[in-house]
């Protein structure tokens, strides 16, 4: 019991200076000398087409897109993409995104911190033409106070709907007496030229961590976040988005880790479709003094399913999860004191078994691994101050 209360009390210090510190980058990230290293903060998806997309900020801090027709054995020339004079997120959990609708929309998103600590605003491009142009970038959500509107998450349904979820503190702000911030949404149901009003999903959402999304059997989209359960337990809730027109239903707990902890990790959940029905889910937490990367089944609903499975990687760290019917594939760094190993578990029966391997490691700085999915494609993506490296997965 005394070292479970050592371990919990060393990492509450360590994350939150860790919280604290992300803070901070975000907001100098305006006014930082161009000659520092850009944040390596990146997102990838593969386009309608079949060519994998990447959007990053470059050396110079602009806002880029990049194609590769041969998963990422070569690349087309960076497009940098116009964003006037905004500051643009992308480092650990906040980071730029894309999506891709039908009728060639094209969707990239981004937080733009502003003048005030923990600040920001949820700032969108689009593209009607597959990416050939895009707009101007505009404000998604209707609030336009000086608060936290950050941690976006984008991703179209199949009814071609396009939903935008945010960690957002309007409720604080207004007086409510709540633990953490909140979960807030809203719709378009024209690929990003106008949005329906600014919905909560949820009250009392952890401050800092990602926000997962994943399709729904029915078309729509479900949604899993770090959340603050009574009385101050950094376990995470699960949903379905509902239509706008619909009551949103309260969220579900989906897992039971019980850490209590007075900060945020900055260490967000991943979620992915299981062949079997419901979910596979991983996430980050401490459960009986043991801090792991963990792998769970969830129901339908998003209820746990079983007991979840730590990764075979005491270390890991920011793990991601895709999965292609019965393959499924978490990949994730960890740093060993020297360099920072990247990772995947791999499973061709839906989670049943899996086997590990290794696809590289790097002593420089580096981002995230982050998966994308085309058909039965898993591809794995690691950027590191030298590239991009991109290793398929599956078939």
């Amino acid at each position: 019991m005394r070292r479970r209360h050592q371990v919990q009390r060393w990492l509450g210090a360590v994350l939150l200076g860790c919280t604290l510190a992300a803070a901070v980058a975000s907001q100098e990230a305006a006014t930082a000398p161009r000659k520092r290293p850009p944040p390596l903060g990146m997102s990838a998806a593969f386009s309608p087409d079949g060519a994998l997309w990447i959007v990053a900020l470059d050396e110079q801090r602009r806002l880029f897109v990049q194609q590769s027709g041969d998963e990422g054995r070569s690349w087309g020339q960076p497009r940098v993409l116009a964003t006037g004079d905004d500051a643009i997120a992308a480092d650990g959990e906040n980071r730029p995104k894309l999506a891709f609708g039908s009728q060639g929309m094209v969707i990239v998103s981004y937080t733009q911190p502003l003048s005030k600590p923990y600040t920001g605003q949820v700032r969108m491009l689009r593209s009607a033409d597959g990416g050939r142009s895009f707009s101007a970038p505009f404000t998604v959500h209707a609030d336009r106070q000086l608060i936290t509107h950050r941690f976006e998450s984008v991703a179209f349904d199949a009814k071609g709907t396009l939903h935008t979820l945010w960690i957002d503190k309007r409720d604080l702000a207004a007086g409510t007496s709540t633990r953490g911030a909140a979960i807030y949404r809203n719709e378009s149901n024209d690929g990003g030229r106008s949005f329906g009003p600014d919905l909560r999903l949820a009250a009392h959402s952890c401050e800092c961590c990602r926000i997962a999304l994943a399709p729904s059997p029915d078309g729509g989209i479900v949604a899993m976040w770090r959340h603050v359960f009574e009385p101050n337990e950094r376990d995470h809730a699960f949903a379905r988005v509902a239509a706008a027109s619909v009551p949103q239903a309260d969220p579900v707990r989906a897992t039971h880790d019980r850490w209590a902890i007075d900060a945020c990790p900055h260490h967000g959940p991943g979620l992915a479709p299981a062949a079997g029905g419901g979910y596979h889910a991983v996430w980050f937490g401490v459960r009986d003094g043991q801090a792991r990367v963990r792998v769970g089944r969830l129901g339908p609903d998003g209820s746990p399913r079983g007991e979840a499975t730590a990764l075979p990687d005491d270390r890991a760290e920011h793990a991601d999860v895709a999965s292609a019917g019965a393959h499924l594939a978490i990949a994730w760094r960890s740093f060993d004191g020297q360099a920072t190993r990247w990772r995947a578990w791999l499973s061709r029966d839906d989670g049943a078994s899996f086997v590990l391997r290794e696809l590289g490691e790097a002593v420089e700085d580096n981002d995230h691994p982050r998966l994308a999915v085309d058909g039965r494609r898993i591809i794995a993506l690691w950027r590191t101050t030298k590239g991009v490296r991109v290793e398929r997965l599956f078939p």
